[in-house]
């Protein structure tokens, strides 16, 4: 885990909408909440890069890192490490089609911004989808 003495969570996440402006989320096995794809670096990796592997991993597809755009980095609470926050590097990429679930992942939804789930990680809630809304 790539944790710091402070707490944090060092993570990249990507936003995807498909053509009703719903986000792809997903639940990693072993959890009840709901996150944007992405995970934590490996050695070496920008934020960019682990936004891309983390996606080629947990849902097979490939981004094209010229269309990773910046949304921001945010920090919130963990959605599955009590005690710790997240502090997220959230990219967007235009949609792609194949997603599929891999690895750690167990479930894909896609989640309009405006919906009001109990089962979203606080990251999403929080920042990137009131940031989202805000953007229209």
């Amino acid at each position: 885990m790539s944790t710091h003495a402070n707490g944090e969570i060092r993570v990249s996440a990507v936003v995807m909408r498909d053509a009703d402006g719903r986000v792809l989320n997903v639940r990693k096995r072993g959890t009840t909440t709901l996150m944007l794809p992405g995970g934590k670096p490996e050695l070496g990796e920008n934020a960019a890069e682990t936004a891309a592997r983390e996606i080629s991993e947990e849902l097979g597809i490939e981004l094209d890192p010229s269309l990773l755009t910046e949304l921001g980095e945010f920090r919130a609470a963990a959605a599955n490490e009590a005690g710790f926050d997240v502090v997220a590097n959230v990219f967007e990429h235009p949609f792609v089609a194949g997603v599929e679930v891999q690895a750690e992942i167990e479930q894909l939804e896609w989640v309009h911004p405006s919906e009001q789930r109990e089962d979203m990680a606080p990251l999403n809630t929080e920042h990137v989808f009131p940031a989202l809304l805000a953007r229209g």
